[in-house]
């Protein structure tokens, strides 16, 4: 079972990341945090790993909608989408809420999730593998 989208670009690790952003803004979703792994790895283990970032991004209409339907639903917001070095290019992936959920016997949480959902692969869809300059 896929537990989230992932495209693979030949695009440079920080105008992706960029990018990323921008189009889940358009869909309507904000950065709550971003976690730098590269960093944190170093810093905590002194390990020098590839860049991979971790963006927790929320919708807060539908956040708020979840939490309403179910209040510990909060464990498991925000959603991950993962910026990271991948074969010389930038892989981009987001989590399918849709399967997060089904462990929750909610009706309204699986509506939630599935427009979630659509959001986000919309932002991975809109990805299209383009040449930069390196």
């Amino acid at each position: 079972m896929e537990y989230g989208f992932v495209r693979h670009l030949d695009m440079d690790f920080e105008p992706t990341v960029e990018l990323v952003k921008e189009q889940l803004k358009s869909e309507g979703f904000g950065i709550m945090m971003a976690i730098d792994l590269k960093e944190k790895f170093e810093e905590k283990l002194g390990i020098d790993f590839k860049r991979y970032v971790i963006l927790g991004t929320c919708d807060p209409t539908n956040a708020c909608k979840a939490i309403m339907a179910e209040e510990n639903i909060g464990l498991m917001l925000p959603c991950n989408v993962i910026v990271y070095e991948s074969d010389g290019g930038t892989a981009v992936g987001v989590i399918r809420p849709t399967i997060a959920m089904q462990m929750i016997d909610n009706l309204d949480l699986r509506r939630i999730a599935k427009d979630v959902e659509r959001r986000l692969k919309n932002v991975v869809d809109s990805l299209h593998p383009v040449e930069v300059a390196r």
